[in-house]
């Protein structure tokens, strides 16, 4: 792992494509020398700033991150997208394929986007999004945008893992605005109401005068910050300057309020004890000795003969025994 690591610190593109395959397989081999990398790596991460971005399907995130990205090179820096896609039934790859919908930030030497798979993992991102999240910061991007499967029942474990949070929305919030989960805004640092161009323009307005109204009845996520709704255009470029100061801006309150760090640390807890959750899940399914006894209590639970709470634990009780 010793060269793998060296090439990704001197931003070998490939190198960081390779490692990233590497923390996504699922491999027992694949995982611990992923494990090894990833440890090595950990002192040259947390120099990037995180941006996770999510919003109802056909609401332009692919585009507004493409336009952003723009303004962020042309500023200076490196961006990395990692762009969380639905999952297809048959083969479990991608279905979208961001790539090819931001075709010109794909081309460009300072970006770099990964398209994952979301799998069975809830919260708009994939099993190993913050493990790819630090490889990126280790390969020297300045900026990280993680891009969900959009808004949805738990959409909100992007929020866990970056260090901003917006929320895209679109002209018309009216209706959309009873369907946007409350829990969501209240974790949005910033909320953006795009495709304000043309004859919409108006009615996006609108829409952002009726979300600020809606943000004074939810608590902020931090004291002293209160999000802004803001209106763009991704596709003309309008006020996209605008979104990019607000962001800054936000990156600046949270260094001087010395709330990153802390923030990141508390991050870095809750998700080692997601993984512990999942890899329990993965390792009692994968228990051949309690096979049998799977089979047995699932047949008994669909059969309304015992509760799912105490097929739970008789089944938890079981393979903690037979450790």
């Amino acid at each position: 792992m010793e060269p793998l690591a060296k090439d990704i610190l001197g931003g070998n593109r490939r190198a960081l494509s390779k490692a990233i395959t590497l923390v996504e397989s699922t491999r027992v081999d694949h995982r611990q020398q992923a494990d090894k990398l990833l440890s090595s790596l950990m002192p040259h991460t947390k120099n990037s700033f995180r941006i996770g971005i999510t919003g109802p399907p056909g609401v332009g995130k692919s585009t507004f991150i493409e336009t952003v990205g723009d303004t962020i090179i042309n500023g200076g820096q490196k961006l990395a997208v990692l762009a969380i896609d639905p999952s297809s039934a048959r083969s479990g790859g991608s279905i979208l394929g961001d790539k090819t919908r931001m075709a010109t930030l794909a081309q460009n030497e300072h970006a770099f986007i990964r398209p994952s798979p979301a799998g069975k993992t809830l919260g708009g991102v994939a099993r190993r999004s913050f493990e790819t999240m630090l490889l990126c910061e280790a390969a020297g991007f300045d900026v990280v945008m993680v891009e969900t499967v959009g808004v949805g029942q738990s959409e909100t474990r992007v929020a866990e893992m970056t260090d901003m949070f917006l929320l895209l929305l679109s002209p018309g919030g009216g209706d959309e605005l009873q369907g946007i989960k409350r829990g969501i805004m209240e974790l949005a640092d910033l909320l953006i109401v795009n495709k304000a161009d043309g004859d919409q323009q108006t009615l996006a307005k609108k829409t952002a005068s009726e979300y600020r109204n809606a943000l004074k009845l939810l608590r902020p996520r931090h004291l002293n910050w209160t999000p802004s709704v803001q209106t763009c255009s991704a596709l003309e470029g309008t006020s996209i300057d605008d979104v990019w100061e607000l962001i800054s801006n936000y990156r600046q309150f949270m260094i001087n309020n010395d709330l990153l760090d802390p923030q990141r640390r508390e991050q870095m807890r809750a998700w080692m004890w997601s993984q512990v959750s999942e890899g329990l899940i993965e390792a009692l399914h994968q228990d051949k000795t309690m096979a049998s006894e799977i089979s047995r209590t699932e047949q008994q639970v669909l059969e309304g003969q015992l509760p799912a709470s105490t097929a739970a634990n008789r089944l938890l009780q079981s393979f903690l025994k037979g450790k």
